[in-house]
């Protein structure tokens, strides 16, 4: 069984040496204590969110801080070719569970969408607050699927926005039920011309409740995104983007 997993701040553990020692300090810390109950000589890892992950034994816990004896150090590389989720904002937190399931698959970005069809809005002072929410609900992800990486919510985008990163992105697929090519087409042709060496980035682009509208998806298009149909069913807008980073991840040969 692996390790319970911890984050420390980045730059934390960059003075940290197999044989040494390192304290966990804060809501981790308590976390670690209160909650999972972890005790002197049970195994953890302590993590930095940016690839780091220290390998050890707990060797002593208090309410505010957790001391462990470091066996190892390791620095996870990322994939090649990174997935990002763009999730359309939709009501009733399905789309937190995109992120959060997205999150535990493997997704390495995810950049919140204010579609035209979205119902939730994100202004002001609800928009800071709803995108803490994504990173705290992300974070714990992350922890229950014992990643080294914690993946960033980017700044949320309006379709405009969206449009600008499609143009950037070695490829944008548009989930969309009204597409002709399945997904698994579309990545395997784009891997036979896409060669091999350096960063690549794949958005994969989830539409609300209400769906992308067909403006949305010319304009995408003309960036240069192309549509891709994900099974013969429809699926809702917090499941679309989990089975899309499935299928990716085994076609890219990520699993």
């Amino acid at each position: 069984m692996s390790n319970p997993v911890f984050f420390s701040p980045a730059g934390t553990l960059d003075q940290v040496r197999p044989g040494g020692q390192f304290v966990l300090r804060g809501p981790e810390a308590r976390h670690a204590v209160t909650v999972k109950r972890l005790a002197p000589g049970e195994p953890v890892d302590i993590t930095d969110g940016a690839g780091k992950r220290v390998t050890g034994t707990v060797a002593a816990a208090s309410p505010a801080e957790l001391t462990v004896d470091c066996s190892a150090v390791s620095v996870e590389d990322r994939p090649d070719i990174r997935l990002v989720l763009v999730q359309a904002l939709a009501k009733g937190d399905r789309d937190e569970l995109a992120a959060e399931t997205a999150t535990e698959l493997g997704i390495d970005a995810i950049i919140p969408w204010q579609s035209e069809r979205s119902i939730v809005r994100w202004k002001g002072e609800r928009a800071a607050k709803a995108h803490a929410k994504w990173t705290s609900v992300v974070t714990a992800a992350a922890k229950q699927a014992r990643r080294a990486w914690i993946p960033p919510v980017r700044a949320a985008v309006d379709t405009e926005g969206l449009t600008a990163a499609v143009a950037a992105a070695d490829l944008a697929v548009i989930l969309h039920e009204d597409a002709v090519q399945p997904l698994r087409q579309v990545l395997e042709a784009w891997q036979m011309t896409a060669g091999s060496g350096g960063t690549r980035e794949i958005l994969l682009i989830v539409g609300p409740e209400g769906g992308i509208s067909q403006r949305e998806v010319t304009r995408m298009r003309g960036a240069g995104a192309v549509t891709a149909l994900l099974g013969d069913h429809v699926l809702r807008s917090s499941t679309a983007g989990p089975a899309a980073v499935v299928l990716a991840s085994d076609v890219l040969g990520r699993w």
